[in-house]
């Protein structure tokens, strides 16, 4: 799957190779007949875009891993809101979860309370705590 993608990347660039060399051979063939001023505009265009793509380049062999690490993660690099968006789900995700345990951990410590309270406030004898029915005792809800 792997060498499929490389096969079609290299053929892709191949045939864009061939494309460039053909518009450079006709651009070549006319460019006797222009005049001068049109030359030199376009002496200027090329310079300048030799040198953009120059830069080009250098940016991405400066990025390196860190452009294969953003393309892998499925960041963009200069859209800085696709990123903020792609980590907002997990960071709710995140906070709905934490958020969740503390409740669970408040509801588990007031309803221990609320059986500590029952069981020193009533007036059972000690022997009552050593029953085994006292358990059902406990889960029973209050008559009154």
């Amino acid at each position: 799957m792997k060498t499929d993608s490389t096969y079609k990347n290299a053929a892709r660039e191949a045939a864009e190779s061939r494309f460039a060399r053909s518009v450079v051979a006709c651009l070549s063939e006319s460019a006797e007949t222009v005049a001068p001023d049109v030359a030199e505009r376009l002496r200027f265009a090329r310079e300048k875009s030799l040198e953009i793509a120059r830069r080009s380049r250098e940016n991405t062999q400066d990025l390196g891993v860190t452009a294969s690490g953003a393309a892998i993660a499925g960041f963009s690099q200069s859209r800085w809101w696709l990123r903020l968006a792609s980590v907002l789900p997990l960071v709710a995700l995140v906070g709905g979860l934490v958020l969740i345990q503390d409740w669970q951990n408040r509801t588990q410590i007031s309803v221990a309370a609320e059986v500590d309270e029952a069981l020193l406030g009533d007036d059972l004898p000690i022997n009552a705590y050593r029953d085994p029915g006292f358990s059902e005792f406990l889960k029973a809800a209050p008559s009154e």
